[in-house]
């Protein structure tokens, strides 16, 4: 009896190993979203002892891979802090807590070149739920497998891939945090930076990229940042992604703060789902073969980009902001990687204005009252001209067929 738990107990301890240690130099994709998204770091939120393991655990991986830290920066880490009173309604207000405190985790490729290119994504997430999450019950673990474990774990591959890329650019490395209170740590980083912002050929950005589907859609924001991006992604895209091209630099994601200083950009990210900001976003739904293939392709952009010489920045419209013009929702989760006429519903959450309207995943809305939905853009815009409170006809495709449903905007 004493054999058989002493089998058990290494059987445990193995699994526990295989579970949260890594080989810091060789350690894989799967192997790096499985620690970063452990029950052990509790979300990773940000200013918590979570985000602290996720943030020593990042530069451990860039020290083993041979990166060098900035000497502004210590083992890796760029400490900043937000004043809770410069945004009220960012926080729960019963934290009772004024500030607070992050840390990005910077590393970099010196090629001793002149100009530099930033890859990132965030490594922070949302702790318990206790703000910003979808989940209506009590208090879990959000682990965010997806959003953002499979950007970073593609961020550490590229860090070990890009070693051997161009030497006329350094390459910079950084995992932020506060991106989901607000792109706090890019923030910090493009007012703080390391290098001359002036330096930065352009910056790649990766959120979300672990639910990659059958059909292989990939969405790409920032395409129209630069005049050679559309073609260099096509001639590149020898993955057989299909590809959902967004032209605006801006976004809900870090690469936004890169942008709004006039760099080139580019964003990528598999498409929403019904686990975001959800507990149940786990490792066991991600598609890490298809986080490879993205890396991969990341690192055949880079290289084309780089073989032409530094992109040229070109404005974009700025169509996130239409996002901040609306009074009401519909209460759904649209398709980000739907690119059919009309907007596409991949979820809708319960006792909101679609809910209670009989509108259902799938759905493809095409006019609101009398506002014709022709894509994304234009559904955004429909929603600024209506109040909570307000009943409306909705004009829906379901199963190639139009109805219309009535609804009523609550919040």
């Amino acid at each position: 009896m004493r054999y058989l738990y002493f089998i058990i107990f290494i059987l445990f301890i193995s699994c526990k190993q295989t579970q949260y240690s890594t080989d810091f130099k060789s350690s894989s994709i799967q192997t790096d979203v499985r620690y970063l998204a452990s029950d052990a770091l509790k979300g990773r939120k940000i200013g918590t002892p979570g985000e602290q393991m996720a943030a020593l655990f990042i530069a451990k991986r860039f020290k083993a891979l041979g990166l060098s830290s900035y000497p502004a920066n210590q083992d890796y880490l760029q400490y900043f802090s937000v004043n809770k009173n410069a945004h009220p309604h960012a926080f729960p207000a019963e934290d009772g807590v004024d500030e607070i405190k992050g840390k990005n985790v910077v590393a970099y490729i010196d090629n001793g070149a002149d100009q530099n290119i930033v890859l990132g994504g965030h490594y922070d997430h949302l702790g318990m739920g206790e703000f910003g999450s979808l989940h209506m019950g009590a208090p879990q673990i959000h682990n965010g497998a997806d959003d953002n474990a499979s950007g970073i774990a593609a961020l550490l591959q590229l860090a070990k891939d890009l070693q051997t890329a161009s030497k006329d650019y350094n390459y910079i490395f950084i995992a932020f945090s506060g991106e989901e209170m607000g792109l706090w740590g890019s923030n910090y980083w493009i007012k703080n930076p390391d290098v001359d912002v002036s330096s930065i050929a352009y910056m790649i950005n990766m959120d979300m990229i672990g639910r990659l589907n059958k059909e292989r859609k990939l969405h790409i924001s920032g395409t129209g940042t630069s005049p050679r991006f559309e073609s260099i992604l096509d001639q590149a895209n020898s993955y057989k992604f299909s590809l959902v091209k967004s032209a605006s630099g801006m976004g809900p994601s870090d690469f936004s703060s890169f942008y709004n200083a006039d760099i080139p950009v580019l964003s990528f990210f598999t498409g929403q789902h019904e686990d975001y900001h959800k507990p149940s976003d786990d490792i066991e739904k991600l598609n890490y073969q298809g986080i490879m293939d993205i890396a991969k392709y990341i690192n055949s952009i880079v290289h084309m980009v780089n073989k032409e010489g530094r992109p040229k920045f070109t404005k974009t419209k700025d169509e996130e902001q239409t996002r901040m013009d609306f009074k009401v929702t519909l209460g759904v989760m649209p398709d980000y990687l739907y690119d059919g006429e009309g907007m596409r519903i991949d979820g809708v959450r319960e006792g909101r204005t679609a809910s209670n309207a009989g509108i259902q995943k799938g759905d493809i809305v095409l006019k609101i009252a009398s506002i014709e939905v022709m894509d994304m853009m234009s559904y955004m815009k429909a929603l600024g001209e209506f109040e909570e409170g307000q009943t409306v006809d909705i004009v829906i495709k379901r199963d190639g067929k139009e109805m219309v449903k009535e609804a009523t905007f609550v919040k």
